[in-house]
C-alpha cells in the first residue's frame, strides 16, 4: 500500500485589465495509482506594485514554474504595468 502527494498547477488563468494571472494547484493523494481525494488552493499574481514613493516595484515571480513564468512575460507587458501603476497612483488613500 503505496500512499503518493502530487500537487499540479491544473489550471492557469490571465483575468481583469491589469491581467492578473490565477493560478490552481490541486493535491491529489493516490494509493497504489488509485485517486484517493483531491484538494484546491488557489492563488493570484499581479504584475506588481507601488512603494511609498509611487515607484513601481515588479512581482517577485523567481519561485513561480517555467509556465506561469512565460505567461507572465507574455501578458505583463509594459503597457499593462504602466496602466496598472497609473489606476494605483489614481486610487491611492490618502
Amino acid at each position: 500500500m503505496a500512499l503518493t502527494k502530487t500537487l499540479v498547477e491544473d489550471k492557469i488563468e490571465v483575468v481583469g485589465d491589469f491581467k492578473a494571472i490565477q493560478i490552481r494547484t490541486a493535491a491529489v493523494i493516490k494509493e497504489d495509482g488509485t485517486e484517493l481525494s483531491r484538494s484546491f488552493n488557489r492563488k493570484t499574481l499581479g504584475c506588481g506594485d507601488i512603494d511609498e514613493s509611487n515607484n513601481w516595484v515588479d512581482s517577485d515571480i523567481s519561485a513561480e514554474s517555467a509556465e506561469v513564468k512565460a505567461i507572465a512575460a507574455a501578458v505583463w507587458t509594459q503597457s499593462v504595468k504602466d496602466a496598472y501603476k497609473a489606476h494605483l497612483i489614481a486610487n491611492k488613500p490618502v
